[in-house]
């Protein structure tokens, strides 16, 4: 009886634990280019915005990411022209990262083994892809590297029957999704690295306005942060300039959320501190507590 009643409790203590999951606040991403800088099928009428190969890249990483629950994915057009812009632009784009990428290899060739009675046809493919990740607080590259995928498919014959090997599309998007796959989960790992960070947009009758709302994972109870941005230095052997840390200023709770999309949420907040400078509410920022 009393082991009957020990595992009985011990199971009490255990079973609230299932169904428990781990909220992560949703990270914004905007993907800001993918170029296929490969030869392949780029004739007389090449469309650089419609080849084949740089849309199957970009659309395989938007799945991949998207897949993983960890981000908001936004389009930004003419994105391009904000990050050649210095630092305010990178701040319109509304994203925390921007990735980079571009297809750096790209081929395929057919190979075939005739033998007396039978015949074999193999199909390769190999993709080579780059990526940037760009953290947009900072402008920094935070995360670049390289990755190469293979996929091939074969049919043989004996005696005149058998598959027969076609061309197969399919393989592109194998191979590239296999170059990417090994390239995700480390663009994944450095976007949750860093503490989620979110922007005081207004104070208006009491109420502190933040950025972000409920499909980032924001809801009604959270409590955040306040910091005043600390002081901005260059580092003199890099000539890079460095945020320090900031200053913690107080408590912001959540009342409610709002907003349509992604890019119009916001949430109001309640507010429990140092009193702040409401003519420059961009020296702060919030994060998770």
């Amino acid at each position: 009886m009393k082991k009957a009643l020990t595992l009985m409790a011990a199971l009490l203590m255990v079973l609230p634990m299932f169904g428990q999951t781990d909220k992560t606040l949703k990270r914004k991403v905007a993907i800001g280019r993918f170029t296929n800088e490969t030869q392949y099928a780029k004739g007389m009428f090449y469309d650089r915005e419609n080849d084949p190969i740089r849309k199957q890249a970009l659309d395989i990483l938007s799945a991949k990411l998207a897949a993983s629950g960890k981000f908001i994915l936004l389009e930004r057009d003419g994105l391009e022209e904000l990050i050649a812009e210095a630092g305010e632009g990178m701040q319109k784009i509304g994203a925390d990262y921007i990735i980079l990428g571009s297809v750096t290899k790209f081929g395929r060739k057919v190979e075939g083994d005739q033998r007396v009675f039978s015949q074999t046809k193999t199909q390769t493919v190999e993709a080579g892809v780059s990526i940037r990740l760009v953290e947009v607080a900072s402008g920094l590259i935070i995360y670049s590297d390289e990755a190469s995928g293979f996929a091939e498919t074969s049919a043989k014959q004996t005696l005149g029957l058998g598959g027969s090997a076609g061309y197969d599309a399919t393989l592109s998007d194998k191979a590239i999704s296999a170059a990417l796959s090994q390239l995700v989960e480390n663009i994944i790992n450095k976007c949750m690295d860093k503490p989620w960070r979110g922007y005081l947009l207004a104070v208006e009758d009491g109420n502190y306005i933040i950025s972000g709302g409920a499909s980032q994972g924001i809801e009604t109870g959270a409590t955040f942060t306040l910091y005043r941005k600390g002081k901005t230095v260059t580092n003199p052997q890099t000539g890079i300039k460095v945020e320090l840390p900031g200053t913690k200023m107080g408590t912001l709770t959540v009342a409610a959320t709002m907003g349509d999309t992604p890019e119009s949420e916001i949430s109001f907040c309640t507010y429990e501190g140092n009193a702040i400078e409401e003519e420059h509410l961009d020296n702060y920022y919030l994060m998770e507590k």
